[in-house]
């Protein structure tokens, strides 16, 4: 932006100053050549007394030696019978004995007729050379010139600092922009720099004061509804005893209830975090395996035995296998084949969960949030699509090789090369 209000002042200034300079050029030119002319006609003025008194030569010498230009040899007078002085004009040119001012050799000649008595005429030479036409219009073209490169530098130093003002304000408030969406609610930025800018940074500010609140009033009602969760689990704790797989199931359940509860009353700040998949898979298969056992469900799972690093956090990984398995015990009937596989391409770690159930009948409706055709809450499928997507990654619904649904978790390992400046423009992003 610097650069174009800079090349934008530039442009501009420079036709300016061309549009005066060039015609300024020409005044000075012309004003110094009739400044030299106007001194010729000087000169020739002041012969007039001396032809008027005497008409011979040899004073009208001594006359003409007494002036600059007569001295330099720049004036001559042509008599009726003789001429006096170093001539310039031709025979035919002083025969015409008109005032007149003609072009020759390095300069301009005046001719001034006089009358003298008896009807005769006298011719007055002055020689102008090209050295007095010119006589300082090089230095006035040098000054004109640097005070119109010096009008143009300003222009430009103007502008870019405008610009740089302008930048700063703009940069910092996509600086606080980026900070907000990466989940920082605390940044804030002093607005300046245009009116614009400043009621931009004034919005700003009051947009990330509104989202804090809301989402400080969405963390304090998670809780809520979490904590209302004890009170069934804890009557449920109490007829199951303290023994048994179901009383252990409950007490995981009391222990991740507490969790979401504490994490929904943590602010809100995202944490860089790694997981090794593969160790995830077994943990959460290990949980799972206990009701296939009871539900007489076959179950494999492929591909965990090496490690397999993804971008994620283990229990966020952990509540998208727990939310896509769930949904293979809950939409599928007992006895079901189900398999999962971990699999690790290029950049790339895939988690396959396939089972041999009726299928899902309309997989792109499932992945929608809220939408539902089996009756659920239909978040389950959007959890795990927010997930992938965090890492540039995907989620696909497709029918499996079993027969019934597959799911499909792509979670990329590396960041994503950035498009292409032609890429971008193609797509109509600027």
């Amino acid at each position: 932006m610097r650069r174009s209000l800079a090349l934008v002042a530039l442009a501009v200034t420079g036709m300016v100053a061309l549009a005066f300079l060039i015609p300024l050029a020409a005044v000075v030119k012309e004003i110094a050549e009739t400044r030299a002319l106007a001194e010729a006609e000087r000169q020739a003025t002041a012969l007039v007394p001396a032809l008027v008194v005497t008409g011979d030569a040899k004073r009208l010498e001594r006359a003409l030696a007494s002036t600059a230009a007569g001295a330099a040899g720049r004036l001559a007078v042509h008599l009726p019978d003789t001429t006096v002085g170093h001539a310039r004009a031709s025979a035919a040119d002083v025969a015409r004995a008109r005032a007149q001012t003609l072009r020759v050799a390095d300069g301009y000649v005046l001719l001034r007729p006089v009358a003298l008595d008896r009807g005769r005429t006298a011719l007055i030479e002055v020689y102008a050379p090209d050295a007095d036409l010119t006589r300082g219009v090089a230095t006035s073209w040098a000054v004109l010139t640097g005070v119109a490169v010096a009008l143009v530098a300003g222009s430009v130093l103007v502008a870019d600092r405008l610009g740089a003002r302008v930048v700063r304000a703009t940069r910092r408030l996509g600086d606080a922009a980026t900070a907000l969406g990466s989940g920082d609610l605390s940044v804030r930025i002093q607005p300046d720099g245009p009116p614009e800018l400043v009621a931009a940074g004034q919005a700003f500010n009051t947009m990330a004061d509104q989202v804090a609140g809301l989402l400080a009033a969405e963390r304090e009602l998670a809780a809520d509804l979490s904590h209302r969760l004890r009170t069934p689990l804890t009557a449920l704790r109490l007829q199951l005893g303290d023994h048994g797989p179901a009383a252990a199931q409950v007490d995981r359940l009391e222990r991740e209830v507490d969790a979401i509860i504490e994490a929904a009353r943590r602010p809100a700040r995202p944490v860089a975090d790694r997981c090794d998949a593969a160790e995830v898979l077994r943990e959460r298969l290990a949980f799972w395996s206990a009701l296939a056992e009871d539900q007489g469900r076959p179950w494999a799972l492929f591909g965990a035995d090496a490690p397999a690093p993804v971008p994620v956090a283990a229990a966020e990984l952990s509540a998208v296998i727990d939310a896509t398995l769930g949904n293979v015990f809950r939409h599928t009937p007992e006895r079901t084949r189900f398999t999962v596989t971990l699999h690790q391409g290029s950049g790339m770690v895939g988690i396959l969960v396939a089972d041999a159930g009726p299928g899902i009948a309309d997989p792109e409706g499932a992945l929608k949030r809220g939408h539902s055709g089996a009756g659920s809450t239909g978040l389950g499928l959007d959890i795990a699509r927010r997930l992938a997507e965090s890492t540039g990654g995907n989620v696909r619904v497709e029918r499996s090789a079993l027969g019934g649904a597959g799911v499909q978790l792509w979670l990329r390992t590396d960041p994503p090369r950035p498009r292409s400046r032609r890429l971008l423009r193609r797509s109509g992003i600027s």
